[in-house]
């Protein structure tokens, strides 16, 4: 029986849809970016409904380097060229879980092994951690404390940081 948390995260996305191609950014050109980078068949959850539930597994697509920087409070860095099932062998396939990355493409890659491995609950976070600063919300360091520093990836995809101190 599904508990009161995946009820809830399935009614929330439901609500919201998980079509890439529904979901929004507050940046029209970084909206256009991102329509023609993911895939329309990951899953995804966008910032706004990702803020009202907390209480989900993130799982952060990035290398080190840039997961040291800053992450999202409660992740769980799982990587992109360093991914490995294993990682996660210790959740729940029905766990509700959100994974992100600089800009949604690399944790949309992760999504979908995922899901191919057996998760059902399982979204990319449209707009990735990039959207989520620009949106006001808190990141942490390394040890813990919130920052104003995000890994901006390079000086290409670091113009769609629109806030925080961009460090590469």
């Amino acid at each position: 029986m599904p508990s009161l948390r995946h009820i809830g995260f399935l009614l929330l996305l439901l609500a919201g849809g998980v079509n890439a191609s529904a979901q929004h950014v507050q940046e029209s050109a970084y909206q256009e970016k991102l329509q023609g980078l993911l895939s329309d068949k990951t899953p995804v959850i966008d910032v706004p409904q990702l803020a009202k539930n907390p209480k989900v597994m993130l799982l952060d697509a990035r290398p080190k380097e840039e997961f040291d920087v800053s992450h999202m409070a409660k992740a769980r860095r799982v990587g992109y060229d360093d991914f490995d099932m294993a990682k996660v062998k210790d959740l729940p396939k029905d766990t509700a879980i959100v994974v992100y990355c600089s800009v949604g493409y690399r944790s949309g890659k992760v999504t979908e092994k995922l899901l191919k491995a057996g998760f059902t609950n399982v979204r990319n976070l449209y707009g990735g951690i990039f959207e989520w600063v620009n949106t006001g919300r808190t990141v942490v360091d390394d040890s813990g404390k919130p920052t104003d520093r995000i890994h901006a990836y390079d000086k290409n995809w670091s113009r769609w940081v629109l806030k925080r101190e961009k460090v590469y």
